[in-house]
């Protein structure tokens, strides 16, 4: 294998491989945590589709927005973990499909938490002017200019990599991870400044709609106190974020400290980065929302289809 820059960080990652009982066991854990937020998002998802009160209020359209980008980048990334614990190496091709999918969801998932912040901004400091700034249809503009945006900051490294990779690099196999797919200096620059600048911006937005509800909150409104706790926590959530973006330095600063653990210290940094924020997001904005949480509850507990077959065992003639 010729991966060039970063060899050594390859060769160590390749290298310090874990048992065949910790591989599955590791890979076991992952799986079972991914199928049960998956399963809790799909309900969500579920009852989302199931009510037409959600579907015509943007707040729960961008949340279930969320979700749903949560759903593919868990998917996407607990494939990616399995891939290279299983082949160690894989495809060029192949890894940078995966790759492009999991990094547009990641970017999405700050951007969505930014625009969730300025609607309660919006619906406590302006609540007569929410109905008419906020609608349906804008509403999925912002998704769109959430994909749009996310994609200006991931295509460019495809061109990149067309551009100054030879073919046989193309074909050849390579353990699947950002920095040796697009490894070239202009990409890893170009990611570093897309991360400041987002992070940059989500933080402005979640700074300035928290100090402008907190005002309003003094004044004793219930709602402004529930968007002011609101936004606190799209600020944990976006802290669980910038770990991905701080995430290279912080395995390298770990692998120098603890040079034996690498493997360890991989997979403690995949749970933080990848599960824990899939995991606290159903609880943080689906079950703390009333509405929400009562229709939710029916379908993940398959109370209602137990309520259906109840009642027609009580008609069924005798």
């Amino acid at each position: 294998m010729n991966f060039t820059p970063g060899d050594t960080n390859v060769t160590t990652a390749v290298n310090n491989r874990d048992t065949f009982v910790v591989a599955v066991g590791k890979n076991v854990a992952v799986v079972v945590l991914g199928i049960a937020i998956n399963y809790i998002n799909a309900t969500m998802v579920h009852t989302f589709n199931k009510h037409h009160i959600f579907k015509v209020n943007p707040r729960y359209i961008l949340f279930i927005h969320l979700v749903f980008n949560d759903m593919i980048q868990l998917t996407t990334s607990i494939s990616l973990f399995i891939f290279t614990y299983t082949f160690h190496t894989i495809y060029v091709s192949i890894c940078c499909l995966l790759i492009l999918s999991a990094i547009f969801t990641t970017q999405n998932t700050p951007l969505n938490l930014a625009f969730m912040a300025a609607e309660c901004y919006i619906a406590v400091c302006f609540p007569l002017r929410y109905n008419y700034i906020c609608t349906v249809k804008r509403t999925y503009i912002v998704i769109g200019l959430i994909w749009a945006a996310s994609s200006l900051s991931v295509l460019p490294d495809v061109f990149i990599l067309l551009a100054t990779e030879p073919l046989e690099f193309l074909n050849s196999r390579v353990y699947c991870a950002r920095d040796f797919v697009f490894r070239s200096s202009y990409s890893l620059k170009k990611r570093d400044a897309s991360h400041i600048l987002f992070l940059v911006l989500v933080w402005l937005t979640l700074f300035y709609t928290y100090f402008r509800i907190l005002f309003v909150a003094k004044a004793a409104n219930a709602d402004a106190k529930k968007a002011r706790n609101t936004i606190i926590l799209h600020g944990f959530q976006v802290l669980l974020c910038m770990m991905v973006y701080v995430q290279p330095m912080l395995l390298q600063g770990l692998t120098y400290l603890f040079p034996g653990a690498v493997t360890s210290i991989n997979f403690a940094m995949f749970i933080i980065n990848q599960i824990l924020p899939r995991f606290v997001n159903p609880i943080v904005y689906g079950l703390r929302d009333k509405t929400f949480r009562k229709f939710f509850k029916q379908y993940l507990l398959c109370t209602v289809t137990i309520n259906i077959h109840q009642k027609t065992t009580m008609k069924r003639p005798s």
